[in-house]
Protein backbone atom coordinates (compact mmCIF):
# COMPACT_ATOMS: atom_id res chain seq x y z
CA UNK A 1 0.00 0.00 0.00
CA UNK A 2 1.45 3.84 -1.26
CA UNK A 3 1.37 5.77 1.94
CA UNK A 4 -0.52 8.40 2.60
CA UNK A 5 1.39 11.91 2.51
CA UNK A 6 0.16 14.86 4.05
CA UNK A 7 1.44 18.29 5.21
CA UNK A 8 0.67 20.07 7.91
CA UNK A 9 -0.52 24.02 8.12
CA UNK A 10 0.79 25.80 11.79
CA UNK A 11 2.24 28.92 12.16
CA UNK A 12 3.77 27.03 15.63
CA UNK A 13 6.56 25.24 15.49
CA UNK A 14 6.28 23.11 18.47
CA UNK A 15 3.26 22.18 17.21
CA UNK A 16 4.55 21.07 13.58
CA UNK A 17 7.42 18.79 15.68
CA UNK A 18 4.68 17.44 17.93
CA UNK A 19 1.94 16.33 15.20
CA UNK A 20 5.24 15.03 13.07
CA UNK A 21 6.42 12.78 15.88
CA UNK A 22 2.98 11.58 16.06
CA UNK A 23 2.57 10.66 12.83
CA UNK A 24 6.32 9.35 12.86
CA UNK A 25 5.96 5.49 13.38
CA UNK A 26 3.02 4.85 11.08
CA UNK A 27 2.73 2.36 8.48
CA UNK A 28 0.26 4.34 6.17
CA UNK A 29 1.34 8.02 6.31
CA UNK A 30 3.98 10.19 5.69
CA UNK A 31 4.31 13.77 6.66
CA UNK A 32 6.18 15.86 3.88
CA UNK A 33 6.67 18.99 5.96
CA UNK A 34 4.66 22.06 7.72
CA UNK A 35 4.12 25.53 6.50
CA UNK A 36 2.71 28.57 8.10
CA UNK A 37 0.72 30.32 5.87
CA UNK A 38 -1.30 29.69 1.92
CA UNK A 39 1.48 31.00 0.24
CA UNK A 40 3.90 28.49 1.33
CA UNK A 41 1.35 25.59 1.10
CA UNK A 42 0.55 26.63 -2.74
CA UNK A 43 4.27 26.32 -3.70
CA UNK A 44 4.64 23.15 -1.68
CA UNK A 45 1.37 21.86 -3.67
CA UNK A 46 3.11 22.47 -6.88
CA UNK A 47 6.42 20.38 -5.76
CA UNK A 48 5.24 17.43 -4.05
CA UNK A 49 2.47 14.61 -4.58
CA UNK A 50 0.18 15.70 -1.03
CA UNK A 51 -3.34 13.62 -0.15
CA UNK A 52 -4.12 15.40 2.60
CA UNK A 53 -3.53 18.87 4.02
CA UNK A 54 -4.28 18.92 7.94
CA UNK A 55 -5.29 22.20 8.41
CA UNK A 56 -4.62 23.40 12.04
CA UNK A 57 -6.55 26.68 13.33
CA UNK A 58 -6.67 28.16 16.26
CA UNK A 59 -8.77 31.74 15.86
CA UNK A 60 -11.75 30.76 13.08
CA UNK A 61 -12.32 32.94 10.87
CA UNK A 62 -12.74 34.25 6.79
CA UNK A 63 -8.94 33.32 6.16
CA UNK A 64 -9.23 29.80 6.63
CA UNK A 65 -12.49 29.77 4.92
CA UNK A 66 -11.01 31.46 2.27
CA UNK A 67 -8.01 29.25 2.62
CA UNK A 68 -9.77 25.92 1.88
CA UNK A 69 -11.70 27.59 -0.82
CA UNK A 70 -8.28 28.41 -2.74
CA UNK A 71 -7.20 24.74 -2.42
CA UNK A 72 -10.22 23.16 -3.66
CA UNK A 73 -10.03 25.05 -6.84
CA UNK A 74 -6.78 25.00 -7.39
CA UNK A 75 -6.24 21.32 -6.20
CA UNK A 76 -9.41 19.18 -5.90
CA UNK A 77 -8.16 15.89 -5.46
CA UNK A 78 -6.65 16.91 -2.19
CA UNK A 79 -8.38 16.41 0.66
CA UNK A 80 -8.38 18.95 3.20
CA UNK A 81 -8.87 17.56 6.98
CA UNK A 82 -9.37 20.47 9.69
CA UNK A 83 -8.04 20.74 13.65
CA UNK A 84 -9.85 23.33 15.54
CA UNK A 85 -8.66 24.45 19.03
CA UNK A 86 -11.86 26.11 19.47
CA UNK A 87 -15.39 23.77 18.21
CA UNK A 88 -17.98 26.84 16.84
CA UNK A 89 -20.99 25.91 15.17
CA UNK A 90 -20.90 28.39 12.52
CA UNK A 91 -17.19 27.62 11.89
CA UNK A 92 -17.80 23.90 11.40
CA UNK A 93 -20.60 24.25 8.68
CA UNK A 94 -18.57 26.58 6.82
CA UNK A 95 -15.70 24.87 6.43
CA UNK A 96 -17.49 21.63 5.37
CA UNK A 97 -19.87 24.14 2.37
CA UNK A 98 -15.72 25.37 1.44
CA UNK A 99 -14.83 21.72 0.95
CA UNK A 100 -13.12 20.20 3.71
CA UNK A 101 -13.33 16.73 3.90
CA UNK A 102 -13.69 16.35 7.92
CA UNK A 103 -13.26 17.95 11.14
CA UNK A 104 -11.37 17.15 14.43
CA UNK A 105 -12.03 18.54 17.75
CA UNK A 106 -9.35 19.09 20.10
CA UNK A 107 -9.87 16.33 22.21
CA UNK A 108 -8.83 14.22 19.29
CA UNK A 109 -6.26 11.45 19.96
CA UNK A 110 -3.44 9.70 17.84
CA UNK A 111 -5.34 6.89 16.95
CA UNK A 112 -8.51 9.26 15.57
CA UNK A 113 -6.23 11.23 13.90
CA UNK A 114 -4.66 8.82 11.72
CA UNK A 115 -8.36 7.40 11.20
CA UNK A 116 -9.41 10.72 10.42
CA UNK A 117 -6.54 11.24 7.67
CA UNK A 118 -7.09 7.78 6.51
CA UNK A 119 -10.75 7.99 5.82
CA UNK A 120 -10.89 11.04 4.16
CA UNK A 121 -7.46 9.98 1.94
CA UNK A 122 -10.10 7.50 0.86
CA UNK A 123 -12.88 9.06 -0.22
CA UNK A 124 -14.96 9.51 3.09
CA UNK A 125 -16.01 12.02 5.30
CA UNK A 126 -15.04 12.18 8.75
CA UNK A 127 -15.98 14.29 12.20
CA UNK A 128 -15.16 13.60 15.75
CA UNK A 129 -18.18 12.33 17.86
CA UNK A 130 -18.73 15.77 19.15
CA UNK A 131 -18.60 17.49 15.72
CA UNK A 132 -21.23 15.01 14.53
CA UNK A 133 -23.28 16.11 17.07
CA UNK A 134 -23.40 19.85 15.91
CA UNK A 135 -24.32 19.38 12.93
CA UNK A 136 -27.32 16.77 13.40
CA UNK A 137 -28.44 20.24 16.31
CA UNK A 138 -27.92 22.18 13.45
CA UNK A 139 -29.81 19.99 10.65
CA UNK A 140 -31.96 17.66 11.61
CA UNK A 141 -35.35 20.23 12.32
CA UNK A 142 -34.51 21.89 9.29
CA UNK A 143 -37.52 22.02 6.95
CA UNK A 144 -37.16 20.03 3.73
CA UNK A 145 -33.34 19.10 4.49
CA UNK A 146 -33.83 15.48 5.19
CA UNK A 147 -37.49 15.51 3.42
CA UNK A 148 -35.35 13.03 0.14
CA UNK A 149 -33.67 10.96 3.11
CA UNK A 150 -37.13 10.30 5.11
CA UNK A 151 -38.26 8.52 1.72
CA UNK A 152 -35.42 6.26 1.23
CA UNK A 153 -36.80 2.56 2.42
CA UNK A 154 -33.93 0.45 3.84
CA UNK A 155 -35.48 -2.72 2.21
CA UNK A 156 -32.69 -2.95 -0.19
CA UNK A 157 -30.17 -2.78 2.63
CA UNK A 158 -28.68 -6.49 3.83
CA UNK A 159 -29.16 -7.00 7.54
CA UNK A 160 -24.96 -6.68 7.53
CA UNK A 161 -25.58 -3.10 6.03
CA UNK A 162 -27.85 -1.84 8.23
CA UNK A 163 -26.11 -2.94 11.32
CA UNK A 164 -23.23 -1.24 9.78
CA UNK A 165 -25.49 1.78 8.59
CA UNK A 166 -27.14 2.11 12.94
CA UNK A 167 -23.02 1.82 14.34
CA UNK A 168 -22.30 4.85 11.91
CA UNK A 169 -25.41 6.45 13.27
CA UNK A 170 -24.48 5.98 16.64
CA UNK A 171 -20.67 7.92 16.31
CA UNK A 172 -18.47 4.74 15.91
CA UNK A 173 -15.58 5.24 14.21
CA UNK A 174 -14.49 2.79 11.32
CA UNK A 175 -12.27 1.29 13.61
CA UNK A 176 -14.70 0.61 16.46
CA UNK A 177 -17.65 -0.80 14.28
CA UNK A 178 -14.25 -2.86 12.79
CA UNK A 179 -13.58 -4.25 16.20
CA UNK A 180 -17.28 -4.42 17.17
CA UNK A 181 -18.41 -6.66 13.66
CA UNK A 182 -14.80 -8.31 14.03
CA UNK A 183 -14.21 -7.44 10.63
CA UNK A 184 -11.49 -5.57 8.88
CA UNK A 185 -11.89 -1.27 8.44
CA UNK A 186 -11.45 -2.01 4.99
CA UNK A 187 -14.53 -4.01 4.77
CA UNK A 188 -16.50 -1.15 7.08
CA UNK A 189 -16.00 1.32 4.49
CA UNK A 190 -16.76 -0.74 1.79
CA UNK A 191 -20.53 -1.07 3.79
CA UNK A 192 -20.26 2.43 3.99
CA UNK A 193 -19.78 3.16 0.71
CA UNK A 194 -22.60 0.62 -0.13
CA UNK A 195 -25.02 1.91 2.16
CA UNK A 196 -24.45 5.43 0.61
CA UNK A 197 -24.69 4.00 -3.22
CA UNK A 198 -27.88 2.23 -2.78
CA UNK A 199 -29.77 4.57 -0.71
CA UNK A 200 -28.17 7.51 -2.53
CA UNK A 201 -26.49 9.76 0.31
CA UNK A 202 -23.52 11.61 0.42
CA UNK A 203 -21.87 12.43 3.52
CA UNK A 204 -21.81 10.37 6.91
CA UNK A 205 -24.29 13.37 8.56
CA UNK A 206 -26.71 12.33 6.07
CA UNK A 207 -26.46 8.40 7.21
CA UNK A 208 -26.78 9.74 11.00
CA UNK A 209 -29.83 11.62 9.87
CA UNK A 210 -31.12 9.07 7.59
CA UNK A 211 -30.89 6.27 10.79
CA UNK A 212 -33.04 9.23 12.91
CA UNK A 213 -35.97 9.69 10.57
CA UNK A 214 -36.30 6.21 9.90
CA UNK A 215 -36.00 4.88 13.75
CA UNK A 216 -32.99 2.89 12.91
CA UNK A 217 -31.38 4.62 16.53
CA UNK A 218 -33.23 6.47 19.26
CA UNK A 219 -31.83 10.11 19.88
Amino acid sequence: MNKIEVILVDDHHIVCEGITSLLSDSQNITVMGCVRNLSELLIKLRILPIHVILLNTYEPGDHDIDMIRIIQREHPQIKILIMAMTVQESFILRTLKAGAKGFLSKDADRSELIEAIMTVRNGYDYYSKSISSIILKKYLDQPGATSAIRNHPTSNLSDREVEVLKLFAESYTNKEIAEKLFVSIRTVESHKNNIMRKINLKTTVDMVKFAIKNNLIEV
